[in-house]
């Protein structure tokens, strides 16, 4: 959908009436916007920007966008890596960026009350005093918004232990494409009135409403020792296979964390450090009262399986093992264009799943080095491949590399799995959509969202191939 406006005149006046200074049109903010972290780019620059900064903003945005039938474009920081917050031409941006107060923090409720542009590390600083902590952890936590990771039901390292952003959101204020303003959810933990929109909301990548206020449940900060173990394999299945092993023993790491060779290999090169010659690592960390024996029983299992492995309870060694997981994307980047996939299946399917990337490896003669948050079976296979970019910065990805993916995705819904694990379905997964949901569940799925959103103005194209 795009909006054609007559020569002459401004036709954003009376939204610059209602929001001053609030929206730009200037053409190098509006050129970034037609981007994300997923090397997707938009057919070119969108209308304008509005800036909000309260939830009035929000609402005279989309009541003026519903009356013009504008398409909107909700946008946090744009980190997400699915392109699900790019935008086009006759679109509004509509960021949430500077609604970044933290409104409330109860310590006796163990909650807090921000704004969507809250970033997620800022909010941990914040809470530390008081002995609280937020714990969806996503590897873009210094720079993504929490509404952005609302709006993907972000994920992260310690999701396994701790749970992925759903679990954490008692309730939302969301304002609807037509501009009313919704409350959802409760400030207890305890809540079954009607049906479950906060939940709804959680995951839906601004196509059914635009999040304003978040109700947050947050834990006591993590006390006693941490534990991190470091093991090599031989190959990648035994590995995956020690992951699933060591959770189904009773042990419940905080982290665990998969490496395969291929990213090793990058790592090493990337930080200069020896990482080759191992067929996969796998590093866990156990933390809290209980953390020391959770250790031994993880490392026990490594052991049983084939696995060569080292304990530690310093904090700095345990920081420079995570260290070098943090570095697969910068060091993959290094190496080529890169694709970055999210996939997820059951901890049991993870070596099946393995060993099919490595088959399509060969068959499709690409380079595909995976990590995996190994705990909860969530893989982030990465397609490196050599790409000239456009002039406007766009890469064209490979149609080698589709049908590799293509296969891969093919392979993980056969495992039981699903084609997205944190990351959102964006642009980037909209066409294998119905191969998960279904043909009725999908077209279900688009009738709900015309409930919200009856012109369909929010996110088009997003999530849905034709968003309707």
């Amino acid at each position: 959908m795009t909006t054609e406006f007559p020569a002459g005149g401004d036709a954003l006046g009376p939204l610059r009436v209602l929001l001053d200074d609030a929206v730009s049109t200037d053409p190098a903010t509006l050129e970034a916007l037609r981007a994300d972290k997923s090397g997707q780019l938009s057919g070119g620059a969108p209308l304008a920007v509005v800036e909000a900064r309260t939830i009035e903003d929000v609402q005279n945005t989309l009541r003026f966008a519903t009356e013009h039938g504008i398409p909107v474009v909700p946008r946090g920081a744009g980190t997400g890596v699915a392109g699900g917050a790019i935008a086009g031409p006759g679109e509004i941006v509509l960021s949430t960026l500077g609604m970044n107060r933290i409104l409330e923090v109860s310590v006796d409720d163990e909650l807090a009350v921000v704004e969507p542009g809250v970033i997620n590390g800022d909010l941990n600083t914040a809470l530390a005093p008081r002995g609280l902590w937020y714990a969806p952890d996503p590897a873009s936590r210094a720079i993504s918004t929490i509404g952005g990771n609302i709006a993907t039901n972000a994920g992260g390292l310690l999701c396994m232990k701790y749970g992925v952003t759903r679990e954490a959101v008692l309730g939302l204020k969301v304002v609807l494409a037509d501009g009313r303003l919704l409350a959802l959810g409760h400030r207890t933990v305890k809540g079954v009135t009607g049906y479950d929109l906060t939940a709804l909301m959680v995951g839906s990548e601004g196509t059914l409403g635009v999040i304003v206020e978040a109700t947050l449940r947050l834990r006591p900060l993590p006390t006693g020792p941490v534990a991190t173990l470091s093991a090599s394999f031989v190959s990648v299945a035994q590995a995956a296979r020690a992951a699933s092993v060591i959770v189904s023993s009773g042990v419940r790491p905080a982290i665990m964390e998969l490496l395969d060779a291929t990213a090793l290999d990058g790592i090493g090169a990337y930080l200069n450090l020896d990482l080759g010659g191992r067929g996969a690592q796998l590093i866990v960390q156990t933390d809290g009262y209980g953390a020391e024996r959770e250790a031994e029983d993880a490392a026990a299992v490594i052991r049983s399986l084939g696995g060569d492995v080292e304990v530690t309870l310093d904090p700095a060694e345990g920081e420079r093992l995570f260290a070098i997981r943090r570095a697969f994307h910068p060091a993959m980047e290094q190496r080529g264009t890169v694709l970055i996939e999210d996939v997820a299946v059951p901890r049991s399917a993870l070596p099946a799943m393995f060993e099919a990337i490595e088959r399509i490896e060969k068959t499709h003669g690409i380079s595909i080095p995976t990590v995996a948050h190994a705990g909860d079976g969530n893989l982030h296979p990465n397609f490196v491949f050599d790409a000239e970019k456009t002039a406007d910065g766009h890469v064209d990805v490979p149609d080698e590399v589709w049908a590799a993916a293509d296969e891969l995705f093919a392979e993980c819904l056969r495992l039981g799995g699903t084609l997205t694990g944190e990351h959102g379905v964006g642009l980037l997964k909209r066409r294998w959509l119905r191969d998960e949901l279904g043909e009725d569940s999908y077209e279900l799925q688009k009738q709900l969202k015309t409930v919200f959103d009856p012109a369909g103005i929010l996110n088009p194209g997003k999530v849905f191939d034709g968003n309707s």
